[in-house]
């Protein structure tokens, strides 16, 4: 009994938290490598280029149709939601907002750099330069692919090292980029919203990886996985601005015009009809009918991952508030028992409950935007609109609405499929004891990381003039 408590006190041990040499190494490396990388791929492209005032005379445009005008307010939108609406959303635990708000930065900072690279090697090389030129809509894609990592960052949340943090984002930001080229490129699938690019791969990409990191000891910090008063009011705003802000996410890179009008409409329905459903569903799962804050941080969003693909179809408005009923529902259901069920029977341990939010929304999203697709005709669209809202041109003109919905089906099976088996690869690479990660009873505290300033009221007041017990209080 001795020598195994040795053993395991000696294998916590062994778990050196000191990253002074492997993050300032990561950063710096792989900071440098973007410069120089950008150094040779990356260019502006012809709409924030000094040849912007030759291409207006050529093409007799005027600057009110740059391309700036049109997408920029969506690319503030989701960079907000990005950086505070998934930063605060993950301040909820009590003892690490630092790491939630903090690492989700370093995260997208290090993400946007790396997929302007990768999806522009992907869907914006210019074969006869060898060159990637961006403008205001590759910035709205680069803050799409971070979203992938971050989503998955959800379910590792309190257990991981930023240095782990920055290679699920390497691998994440990659496997997003060469999934995105299949499913949008390959397959021809319309998803403007992500709910099958980004939600569905970036939860399964999560839960995969935390899956592989099990820890059979988590309990010995069960006493920080959880929430306070005010941490959970900080979460509440990462709620609110997602929640303000998703009909730009699902609109921003629509076709200009009705698409992006139909899908910020569709999803501005969607979202509010998930947070009554959300209300009633986490009420009536107490015994006196008190709402739960987990729920209303998380559920009152599923409406609006659901709706990714489908925003810009013609859903009809119903049709988006019979999304959002079910997903408010379906999401707070998966709060109330599924996160508990995998975490007991699959040896899955999800923090912010990314299965809930975004796995299985993004998933039904992905097969609503298949349903949805197939049952498109002329009589709604027209014939002009058909063509102009599913791209039946080139070498895709002759495919019908049906087969669109199969395809759109089989890319949402492609997204899920990336996301498993990349996550189960890039958790075994963390598994490495190289990584800086923190021991079983040492999860879920920004002190691991961060220097952490003192409470003011670590010594209670009472107890103040009391000398013998204020030394009591501090060896205690």
């Amino acid at each position: 009994g001795l020598i195994s408590t040795m053993f395991s006190d000696y294998a916590d041990c062994s778990k050196n938290t000191n990253v002074r040499v492997s993050l300032p190494a990561v950063c710096f490396v792989w900071q440098i490598a973007m410069i120089v990388l950008f150094g040779v791929f990356i260019r502006y492209d012809e709409e924030s280029d000094a040849h912007w005032v030759v291409y207006k005379k050529d093409h007799n445009v005027t600057d009110i149709e740059n391309d700036f005008y049109f997408r920029y307010p969506s690319f503030q939108d989701v960079h907000v939601m990005i950086f505070v609406g998934f930063g605060f959303l993950m301040t909820f635990l009590k003892r690490y907002s630092f790491g939630g708000v903090g690492f989700n930065f370093l995260i997208a900072a290090f993400g946007l750099q790396w997929a302007l690279l990768m999806q522009g090697w992907f869907h914006s090389l210019d074969h006869t330069t060898g060159k990637i030129y961006i403008g205001v809509e590759s910035l709205i894609n680069a803050d799409f692919c971070c979203a992938g990592s971050l989503i998955a960052y959800g379910a590792l949340l309190g257990k991981v090292s930023p240095v782990q943090l920055m290679v699920v984002t390497l691998f994440g930001v990659t496997l997003f980029a060469v999934e995105e080229y299949i499913i949008l490129d390959l397959l021809h699938c319309r998803d403007a919203g992500g709910s099958m690019v980004i939600h569905a791969f970036g939860g399964y990409y999560g839960l995969a990886i935390s899956w592989v990191l099990y820890r059979p000891n988590l309990n010995q910090s069960k006493r920080l996985n959880g929430s306070v008063y005010h941490s959970d009011m900080f979460a509440m705003i990462g709620t609110l601005f997602l929640w303000m802000f998703w009909p730009s996410f699902n609109s921003a890179i629509t076709d200009h015009g009705d698409g992006q009008h139909r899908a910020a409409i569709n999803t501005y329905i969607a979202l509010a009809s998930s947070v009554l459903t959300t209300v009633a569903i986490s009420s009536m799962s107490q015994k006196g009918g008190k709402l739960d804050m987990v729920h209303i941080q998380n559920a009152t969003l599923a409406g609006g991952v659901a709706m990714g693909t489908a925003a810009e179809f013609m859903i009809t408005p119903y049709g988006s508030l019979i999304v959002g009923f079910c997903c408010g529902i379906i999401s707070t259901f998966g709060y109330l028992f599924i996160t508990p069920f995998l975490e007991k029977y699959l040896k899955l341990q999800d923090t912010c409950g990314v299965h809930n939010l975004h796995a299985v929304p993004g998933m039904l999203g992905g097969f609503i935007g298949a349903i949805v697709a197939a049952a498109a005709d002329e009589s709604v669209y027209s014939k002009e609109g058909l063509i102009n809202v599913f791209d039946f041109e080139g070498d895709f003109a002759n495919r019908s609405p049906g087969t669109q919905g199969g395809f759109q089906a089989a890319g949402t099976c492609v997204s899920i499929a990336f996301g498993l088996v990349g996550g189960a690869i890039v958790g075994f690479i963390l598994k490495f004891p190289i990584w800086g990660d923190p021991a079983d009873d040492n999860c879920f505290d920004d002190e691991v990381y961060w220097e952490v300033p003192e409470d003011e009221e670590t010594i209670p007041p009472v107890l103040e003039y009391n000398n013998h017990m204020i030394h009591k209080h501090q060896e205690m």
